[in-house]
């Protein structure tokens, strides 16, 4: 699940996911035995014998009344449905949980597919997988809660109020209630990217391992995945001093990294993404190298470390498109390797010290034991959908967004696992961000905002345009790094910025000459922008604006208006911005001549700007084994981390000029820790 795909711009499709709503159950009502609702557990004492009894007596199928469920998709959703004696009478979904404008998108869709089948087993819809599969799930149960089949199901309303305990304690599990054990040497806690690559190396040197999601299928391999010395550097002549990287590394996070798992993703990542690029080949897939620019006079250092796979017409010979998930899936699958979707883990499992395995709820709802001998990899996204636990780690970096476009299943529950396991997590705490959300100008940044999923997704954020605070002055040199100006909104009104452009905004942007995801046309060799300045010209952009994100005027003075910033300062401001650039030198702020351009021809447009969340980047210590680390600073036997659940690589802020850093860190100690347990 990607806001907007590089396969979905050059395909020509315009519109991107929204941000995600924190994981969350909004109250639904359960039902008496007459069929009144009733939220509170205590009014509900029918039994199943009782309810089979009201609909044997009714002559016939259900008991009437209202029942609700409820299933785990992206969050966790409710199907709350009403039966008279024969039929369904309505249904009601609450979809808050899920992604904005995919599955809450559907929900018309999913109401009117129950009704029209009057059961539980809909189609998939196209992109809605996740989302359609847990309403099926929930709404099989409300039917059978009315068919009194099974106890009615009591939801209860979840407070807004935290009691600040984001970690809780480990959930009792007697083994009693365990229904099913499976045993395997290496098993793998989320398949997404680190676990795909984890996943794919164990079986490829002949162990037997296992991949464990909580959804109906992996969520994806990440594409701009940064690498050294693979060989679609050398082919074009990208060099990268390993020492400049982990200099780079250590200054972006003051300090606070280990230098030897940078150094070890500089010796690694190579081998790695040449090896995927392999397994691209072998399904026809072409495999990218994001260039630098042969003349890159921009004051802040970029290193071209970006691979992208070219999906555009790749499919699997039988008319379905591939993916990076679905490749390693088939490969990883034909080597032996075993994967249980719809099973998520509740805990993990020690033995004297050892973390053997874990426990899991599977698709039926029964806990389920894994063991595994050699080691238990979790990779389960990070915490970046837990807004719980954003709020008590890192409640500055909320303050300064408006947007969440995580991948699905970013709830923390990777690290709190191994917390309660004895692990130690890093003591500062961070989450990339974009400069890359717009918001209409009476909206408030923060959580509440990036929750609602009403926000824009303003990919073209990140160009160096002329950007004010709310008293209409400039505040800030535009051109750097994308959370740069992110956090100096901190000391701004209202958390934000607004960003200014003309009509000649498409010239300029090929003027700019960007770096990784926030380029807008092609590299100096021809590798593809994630999104072409010609999707945003003819789509995004007017759709921004028809939504009230972006503003358009012919004046500034109308601009400003709009925006509801002061008309004569912001006019000031501009004219004197125009001066310097014309004059081809910022003696305000020093920004780079070739990244200074007017804003004097109408069309004008203005944005309020703010930050929109990728990931969390803080986690669990980890040596370079990716073996998790205790409070004691010692290794835990059997626990190995990897992806956005792992700490010690990153702090304060993204170093966004590495293009794909995270990701090939990734997937680099992914397939490090796949080959290394493996040979134990």
């Amino acid at each position: 699940m990607k806001d907007l795909s590089r396969r979905d711009f050059l395909k020509g499709a315009l519109a991107g996911t929204a941000s995600m709503a924190a994981m969350g159950i909004l109250g639904a009502c359960s039902t008496d035995t007459a069929g009144t609702a009733s939220t509170e557990a205590s009014s509900v004492e029918t039994t199943t014998a009782e309810q089979t009894t009201a609909a044997e007596s009714s002559g016939g199928i259900y008991t009437p009344g209202t029942y609700s469920s409820q299933a785990e998709g992206i969050g966790v959703i409710t199907v709350t449905m009403t039966f008279d004696e024969n039929s369904i009478t309505d249904v009601v979904l609450d979809l808050s949980s899920e992604t904005a404008n995919i599955g809450q998108a559907a929900e018309e869709e999913l109401k009117a597919a129950l009704m029209t089948a009057q059961s539980s087993e809909i189609d998939a819809i196209a992109g809605v997988t996740i989302t359609t599969t847990a309403v099926s799930k929930a709404a099989a149960k409300c039917i059978a809660q009315a068919k009194g089949e099974i106890p009615i199901e009591v939801i209860t309303e979840n407070s807004e109020e935290s009691d600040g305990d984001w970690l809780g304690k480990e959930p009792e599990i007697p083994d009693s209630d365990i229904s099913a054990e499976f045993e395997t040497e290496i098993l793998v806690i989320g398949c997404g990217t680190g676990g795909m690559f984890t996943i794919a190396a164990a079986a490829e040197e002949g162990a037997k391992v296992i991949g464990i999601d909580r959804f109906t299928t992996g969520v994806g391999i990440r594409d701009d995945l940064a690498a050294i010395d693979s060989r679609y550097q050398k082919e074009w002549g990208t060099k990268i001093n390993k020492f400049d990287y982990i200099t780079m590394a250590t200054q972006y996070a003051a300090g606070h990294i280990n230098q030897e798992l940078v150094r070890l993703f500089c010796d690694e990542s190579g081998s790695a993404i040449d090896w995927y690029g392999d397994r691209l080949a072998e399904r026809g897939v072409e495999l990218w190298h994001e260039s630098g620019d042969s003349v890159d006079e921009a004051r802040y250092e970029h290193f071209a470390t970006g691979h992208s796979p070219r999906w555009t017409g790749s499919d699997d010979g039988e008319g379905n498109e591939l993916d990076g998930n679905k490749i390693l899936y088939d490969y990883a699958l034909g080597l032996g390797a075993q994967f249980d979707y719809n099973t998520k883990m509740i805990k993990l499992t020690k033995d004297n010290g050892r973390v053997t395995g874990c426990i899991a709820i599977n698709g039926e709802d029964k806990y389920v034991r894994y063991t595994a001998s050699k080691g238990v990899v979790v990779c389960t996204g990070g915490y970046s959908l837990n807004y719980e636990m954003m709020e008590a780690l890192q409640p500055w970096n909320l303050r300064i967004i408006g947007r969440n476009g995580s991948e699905p299943g970013a709830f923390g529950d990777g690290i709190k696992a191994c917390l309660w396991a004895g692990a130690k997590m890093d003591e500062t705490h961070s989450m990339m961000m974009f400069d890359r959300c717009a918001l209409r100008p009476d909206q408030e940044t923060g959580a509440e905002t990036a929750k609602s999923g009403d926000n824009g997704f303003f990919w073209m954020g990140s160009q160096p345009w002329l950007k004010v605070n709310a008293d209409g002055k400039r505040f800030f040199n535009e051109s750097g790094t994308y959370e740069g100006i992110l956090h100096a909104d901190e000391y701004q009104k209202g958390h934000c910025h607004y960003t200014l452009f003309d009509s000649n905004w498409t010239a300029y942007a090929q003027q700019f000459k960007m770096h990784g995801c926030s380029r807008l046309y092609p590299f100096e060799n021809g590798a593809d922008p994630n999104i072409p300045y010609q999707a945003i010209e003819n789509g995004m952009l007017p759709g921004l604006i028809e939504s009230g994100f972006v503003m358009q005027a012919d004046t500034i003075e109308e601009l400003a208006e709009k925006l509801g910033l002061p008309a004569d300062q912001l006019t000031a401001t501009v004219n004197r911005y125009n001066e310097l650039a014309h004059a081809g030198e910022d003696t305000d702020f020093g920004k780079e001549p070739f990244r200074l351009t007017p804003v004097d021809q109408a069309p004008f447009y203005g944005a309020k700007n703010t930050g929109y969340v990728l990931c969390t980047m803080d986690g669990i210590q980890i040596d370079t084994n990716m073996n998790a680390i205790d409070t004691e600073g010692s290794p835990i036997p059997g626990l190995y981390v990897v992806g956005n659940d792992s700490g010690c690589y990153f702090a304060n802020t993204y170093p966004n000029l590495s293009t794909g850093m995270a990701c090939g860190r990734t997937v680099t100690f992914g397939r490090y820790v796949g080959k290394y347990l493996a040979k134990l």
